[in-house]
């Protein structure tokens, strides 16, 4: 009954050789960087096309000698060759005013022949201070694009930063932290906690009034060496060129695409800020690249970072013509699992996307590729697998011993081996997070779940037999899964089919075969998970059963005595005792749901339900119990202002008393009133399709929460009950302190005769209040109140108040009244029997 009534109301020390190592680290890492992309570039392309040329000059300033340190990367893409020179000029003085300088340059310069470049290394020489340095490091970075739609000014983008110290790289990763690279400062650019393989962004933004004001500056990718882990490979961007202005620069040589996939890569960083023409752009560039003819894996991870990111963008930023990019997209992601093995990579992992691929020089059964979401809820690389092993779906489990996701086996036909030969099968997965790229128009989302699209292709689909898939339901607070279709992306009509796919409800999950190769996916419906209240203690229906009884007897009395008071008092009494007469019955009988909903039972067919949630239709009598006992709590209420104005009318007209037609004016307002609040809530919230706008299901009350859970201002809880109710407690609780007020100042010989006048004001104060209903004021309380153990002593209180109202009024308004009718019978039937007159 309790809770029943709660529902109802709803942070450096560094040595020489310390510092050298960190030095020859950081120059370790770019120059691996540096060496692999030059020679995948020249084994792509003998030309370049001139792009852009970026400085950074770093100048180190002591506060008690003059140091100078001057460090100049400059990178220089001509017609013949590309060039990279890194020179640093470094002046540091020793512990008297003195300044020493020694020069460390390193120049790789590839030649024209593909498989050709030269390598200077870097010369490091340095000397500790023991003079505190204030460093201020400046960033200029210029570049002069080349396009062939727009010639952009150029742009100089300039970012200050002053820091006490540099950060020691083996200071800060000395061991390996888990699967993550620290937080790291790398030429002034910050650069967050992150994950091994993942690329993350500096928190330094392009600053206000350039093209990109408020992106990031840099990106940078997490690696992992044998001893530590650290950001590597930094890529800067140009604040003052957009997405649109690099469409027509892809497919040029390999170093273009590099630059171009980097810069589009951190453009989409916050890709919830994306246009729909920004969206439209990346695909289109993403797209192009993947399927340019100079490729490498640098190139290919920035892609599918910036289609990753894709993924996150806002679903109503995306039109047709975005649809028509991220469609081509897809196909393409197809072609490139196919081909992944040529960049002697077999997977590429993103946040939201994994591609892998895997080529067959023998004969075999099936290919299993199986993956599985991180802590975070993104894909690592750890948690993605492909190989051809035949193990079944329970025993394929990885080590992290965290459930699989999604696990799809591809069979080949077994009359294949015959003739299988030297021939070489290849085989690629793409599986994406989430259903962002593929538009459908029949199927409606209205939860915020996810539905994963996973693709398989193999380059000979004459060896192709079936693909059985199967992905675990997601986990939704409040929701369970109702039912599920297998379904496939039909690239002709745009829209999800089942042609060619059957569903079989497995324990790991909904599984799918089919007899094709495409982007699959399960649409899976969800229902509330309803906890149903409890059948009422035997403490709630004494309590409810002793009111009726009580409340029945007074209407009685009240109706054989009527000649004893006025007419209209017992009028309003009476009404008063048969709406919470009906009420509590209505509790007693009707709160408790009478039509649970069942246990969901997947069907059989194969048929796209029309929306991820599944409603059901109104099956009646919880609605008209809500309805009823909605309307007569309300009653109960218009009855006591009724009352309240009554009382009022006898103290200020102790002669003439309530107005003519006031009783027409209570029958109206008691009965009336009511009507009209329970008939706006049931027309502005109800449905027969969707009955829950007005009522809930655990058990028959007015609704209050979204489907979220969370308090909705909207629902007639508040508006149709609480509202209405608080008003009305407001008004009787001004007329009892008007009452009070009256009665103990009305009577000028309060003093001689204390003890027993007081006594029944008293009473009839309180008297006046239980019949008002004022214990519901306690409720209010119970809403607002955040201590717990006053929480819990006011709900108490309430309810107790509450169940035992009708019992509270017989006491005070019938066996009161009749003990003392009864007193005064015996009292003259004494002296009648004495022959006193």
């Amino acid at each position: 009954m309790l809770s029943l009534f709660q529902k109802w109301l709803g942070t450096w020390n560094v040595t020489v050789v310390a510092h050298f190592l960190k030095m020859s680290v950081c120059a370790f890492i770019n120059e691996v960087s540096l060496d692999n992309a030059i020679i995948t570039a020249s084994s792509y392309s003998n030309t370049t096309t001139p792009l852009n040329t970026t400085t950074i000059t770093s100048s180190n300033t002591t506060t008690s000698a003059t140091t100078t340190n001057t460090t100049t990367y400059t990178t220089t893409m001509s017609t013949t060759s590309p060039t990279t020179s890194y020179t640093t000029s470094t002046t540091t003085p020793t512990t008297t005013p003195t300044t020493s300088t020694t020069p460390a340059t390193f120049t790789t310069t590839p030649t024209t022949t593909p498989t050709t470049s030269t390598t200077t290394p870097a010369t490091f020489t340095t000397t500790p201070t023991t003079t505190p340095a204030t460093s201020t490091t400046t960033y200029t970075t210029t570049t002069t694009p080349s396009t062939t739609r727009a010639t952009p000014t150029t742009s100089t983008t300039t970012a200050t930063s002053t820091t006490s110290s540099t950060p020691n790289l083996l200071s800060t990763t000395r061991q390996p932290t888990g699967n993550t690279c620290p937080e790291e400062t790398l030429e002034g650019l910050t650069f967050p906690l992150s994950v091994i393989g993942q690329i993350t962004y500096s928190t330094q933004l392009c600053p206000p009034r350039t093209a990109n004001a408020g992106v990031p500056m840099a990106s940078a990718q997490c690696l992992n060496f044998t001893i530590f882990h650290a950001f590597g490979a930094l890529k800067l961007l140009d604040c003052a060129l957009t997405l649109e202005l690099f469409e027509s620069k892809v497919n040029g040589t390999l170093e273009t695409n590099m630059y171009v996939a980097s810069s589009v890569q951190i453009l989409t960083s916050k890709p919830e800020q994306l246009t729909s023409q920004n969206i439209t752009s990346a695909a289109t560039i993403a797209n192009s690249l993947l399927s340019s003819a100079v490729l490498n894996e640098r190139v290919a991870v920035s892609a599918m970072a910036t289609i990753s990111q894709l993924m996150q963008t806002v679903k109503n930023q995306h039109s047709e013509d975005t649809y028509d990019a991220l469609e081509s997209l897809t196909k393409t992601l197809e072609d490139f699992a196919l081909n992944i093995s040529s960049m002697n990579s077999s997977a590429l992992v993103q946040p939201n996307l994994v591609v892998q691929g895997i080529k067959l020089s023998n004969w075999t059964p099936q290919v299993q590729f199986f993956a599985q979401t991180g802590l975070s809820g993104k894909f690592t690389p750890e948690g993605v697998n492909m190989g051809t092993d035949g193990a079944d779906a329970a025993n394929m489990t990885p080590s992290s011993g965290r459930p699989i996701d999604l696990l799809l086996a591809l069979k080949l036909q077994n009359d294949s081996q015959k003739d299988w030969g030297n021939r070489n099968l290849s085989i690629g997965v793409v599986l994406y997070e989430n259903d962002r790229f593929f538009n459908s128009k029949h199927f409606n989302s209205q939860l915020d779940t996810k539905r994963r699209v996973v693709s398989a292709s193999l380059t000979d689909k004459r060896l192709f037999d079936k693909v059985e898939f199967t992905i675990r339901p997601e986990n939704k607070s409040g929701l369970t899964p109702y039912d599920f279709a297998c379904v496939f992306w039909d690239y002709a009509q745009r829209e999800w089919r089942t042609e060619g796919c059957i569903k079989i409800q497995d324990p790991y999950g909904f599984q799918c075969k089919c007899n094709h190769t495409t982007n699959f996916a399960v649409l899976m419906s969800f229902r509330a998970d309803y906890n149903y209240s409890e059948a009422l203690n035997w403490i709630s229906i004494v309590g409810c059963s002793l009111s009726i009884v009580g409340l029945l007897l007074t209407t009685i009395y009240q109706i054989k005595t009527r000649k004893l008071r006025g007419a209209n008092s017992t009028m309003l009494l009476v009404n008063i005792c048969l709406c919470m007469t009906t009420y509590y019955l209505l509790f007693i009988f009707g709160i408790n749901n009478p039509v649970q909903s069942s246990k969901a039972s997947v069907s059989e067919k194969n048929i796209i339900p029309s929306s991820d949630l599944q409603q059901k239709v109104d099956q009646g009598p919880c609605t008209a119990i809500t309805a009823l006992l909605q309307y007569f709590l309300l009653a109960t209420f218009a009855w006591n202002i009724m009352y309240a104005a009554h009382v009022f009318f006898l103290i200020r007209n102790a002669l003439s008393g309530p107005p003519r037609g006031f009783r027409t004016i209570a029958m109206t307002a008691g009965w009336g009133l009511p009507a009209v609040i329970v008939g706006i809530s049931l027309a502005t919230t109800y449905s027969f399709k969707d009955p829950l706008g007005y009522r809930q299901e655990e058990f028959c009350w007015l609704a209050s929460l979204d489907k979220a859970g969370t308090f909705d201002p909207k629902r007639p809880l508040l508006w149709g009950f609480l509202l209405p109710l608080a008003v009305m407690l407001c008004f009787n609780t001004a007329l009892l302190v008007y009452f009070s007020q009256t009665i103990c100042c009305a009577n000028p010989n309060l003093k001689s005769s204390r003890t027993t006048p007081l006594k029944k004001k008293i009473l009839s104060s309180f008297s006046l209040a239980v019949v008002l209903g004022l214990s519901w004021v306690i409720g209010y309380f119970v809403l607002i109140t955040h201590d717990k153990t006053l929480y819990i002593i006011l709900s108490v209180v309430f309810c107790l108040c509450n169940t035992t109202q009708g019992v509270q009024i017989f006491f005070l308004f019938t066996l009161k009244s009749f003990l003392k009718t009864r007193a005064r019978y015996n009292l003259d039937s004494k002296t009648e029997s004495r022959g006193e007159p």
